[in-house]
């Protein structure tokens, strides 16, 4: 199998693996300070991991020429992840600290968006 397969299968489980195992189990097994606490600490793990991982194959694809459709999904998806890291991610967590809860909301929903239309470009690249 090929790296520009394997690495963005892997990283697609991960996502998958912390969409549908992971988050939806952290607040019903913490308590909400707890969960809180957790969530803060994981998902800057999380996107950078992602974002690293994503990062390296593009670079990968750029290395053998393999400028196309999915090198450029790939970079869209590395993008999303840095986006999500350094901005959306501290707004999130300053909209929070604030008790901005409607702002929260918002920006909350906007990076779960973001999460699945990053997952269903990895499911493209990947078939």
């Amino acid at each position: 199998m090929q790296f520009e397969i394997i690495l963005p299968s892997i990283v697609l489980g991960i996502m998958l693996f912390f969409s549908f195992a992971v988050a939806p189990l952290i607040f019903k097994v913490l308590e909400e300070n707890q969960a809180r606490k957790f969530v803060r600490t994981m998902f800057p793990y999380y996107y950078s991991i992602n974002l690293i991982l994503v990062s390296l194959i593009c670079i990968f694809l750029i290395f053998k020429n393999f400028i196309n459709l999915n090198f450029y999904l790939l970079t869209s998806v590395a993008i999303l992840f840095a986006i999500s890291l350094f901005v959306l991610m501290p707004m999130i967590n300053n909209a929070r600290d604030q008790k901005k809860e409607i702002k929260f909301k918002y920006l909350h929903t906007g990076s779960v968006i973001i999460n699945f239309f990053q997952i269903f470009i990895l499911f493209y690249v990947v078939l």
